[in-house]
């Protein structure tokens, strides 16, 4: 079997993880990195290798590389024009997420995909982890009884060079563009998808509701302190809430709350417990399916592909709610803290809140949290139907 000719389209930043994962599928003999999309070139010890074809025109590298797959790994306003651009040549994407920055933007870009005829993986690595079947085969079978609710929880430490990373960091618009560049949009966007998908909520037509709580305590435009909660057509309500301002950096986890039980999902280390009436704790360890090997077998053995457009349709109907809502609360500065030799932003107690949100399925300010909003909720909802 021929190797798959891969073009990467933004290489540096979390695009790096992009080169050593195609250079590890490359050594595997199931991919080659046939060029690299830059506005400034790599060098072989950033292409961890022996250079491709470089070239800051996307459309042009395609077309002589003659790429079959294209990794899209940039700025998120940029994503469905790229996205595009490969489709119309008929070149098959992995798509970082967010897909979109907004849901117009994603219905454009998906829409445009499906008409192209070519497949489209969205970014979404948890959704990879063998946890996800084996915690809906747990919930199927009844193992902690009816599904109640899913909660998310994501306690992060960022410091203020995070947020400065790029011009778009920390930004609802730029340049008139939407990028909505969030806790819960981006760095945790995992938790809010995955706890979407496990809940079988994973289309845009299976969510009914939405509530936003959305407020910063780093000097930015968008939120780093946030909670959101999801009405679902199966009847369940899904609350994620996370912060980059943790006082000690924690493991995101989803919570699967059951009539008899729960299965708690570290996703990012692929570990599920299991707790249920009767019966002691049990853990398990899950392996994962890399998101651009499954494209890639999709396109070579008709495999399905893990994390089409489609099934993050319910994550950009979140993103659309946060988009819409009001801009982002500053947190007064009696409600957080700097620590000088970290250069970051504390918010003291909101990783118990982080936890306790999950836990009950709460809102900050349902939660007694000082500086929250003591409004009456929902504080923005917005129907999906």
């Amino acid at each position: 079997m021929s190797r798959v000719p891969v073009v990467l389209a933004g290489a540096r930043g979390h695009g790096r993880w992009h080169v050593a994962n195609i250079r590890r599928l490359e050594r595997a003999g199931l991919v080659r990195l046939a060029g690299i999309c830059e506005l400034t070139p790599l060098t072989e010890q950033e292409a961890e290798g022996e250079l491709p074809e470089q070239s800051a025109d996307f459309g042009a590298l395609l077309d002589s590389t003659g790429a079959r797959v294209a990794v899209i790994c940039t700025p998120i306003p940029t994503h469905t024009d790229l996205a595009l651009t490969a489709a119309r040549r008929g070149v098959h994407l992995l798509l970082e997420k967010p897909p979109a920055p907004s849901y117009a933007e994603f219905r454009r870009m998906a829409d445009g995909v499906a008409e192209a005829g070519v497949a489209c993986q969205v970014g979404f690595q948890s959704l990879g982890s063998h946890a996800v079947p084996a915690i809906r085969e747990l919930v199927a079978r009844g193992a902690i009884g009816e599904v109640v609710g899913i909660g998310g929880a994501g306690a992060w430490v960022r410091d203020e060079d995070y947020f400065r990373r790029a011009p778009w960091s920390g930004k609802r618009r730029l340049n008139g563009a939407d990028v909505i560049d969030g806790a819960l949009t981006n760095p945790l966007a995992h938790a809010v998808a995955t706890a979407l998908a496990l809940g079988g909520t994973a289309r845009a037509e299976d969510v009914t509701g939405i509530e936003t709580e959305l407020s910063h305590a780093n000097d930015i435009e968008t939120d780093d302190t946030s909670c959101v909660r999801i009405g679902t057509a199966r009847g369940h309500r899904v609350t994620v809430a996370a912060t980059l301002c943790a006082e000690r950096a924690a493991e995101p986890y989803v919570l699967v709350h059951g009539s008899s039980g729960r299965v708690t999902f570290w996703y990012k280390q692929d570990r599920v417990l299991l707790q249920r009436g009767g019966h002691g704790p049990e853990e398990f360890h899950h392996d994962r399916t890399d998101l651009l090997e499954n494209l890639v077998d999709h396109l070579t053995t008709g495999a399905p592909l893990l994390v089409p457009p489609d099934e993050t349709g319910a994550f950009m109907r979140v993103v659309e709610a946060i988009r819409r809502a009001p801009d982002p609360e500053p947190l007064p500065e009696a409600a957080w803290r700097r620590l000088p030799g970290e250069r970051r932003r504390v918010v003291p107690g909101i990783d118990g809140l982080v936890a306790a949100a999950a836990d009950t399925l709460s809102l900050y300010s349902e939660l007694g949290a000082p500086w929250a909003p003591r409004t009456e909720h929902p504080r923005h909802e917005v129907s999906t139907r």
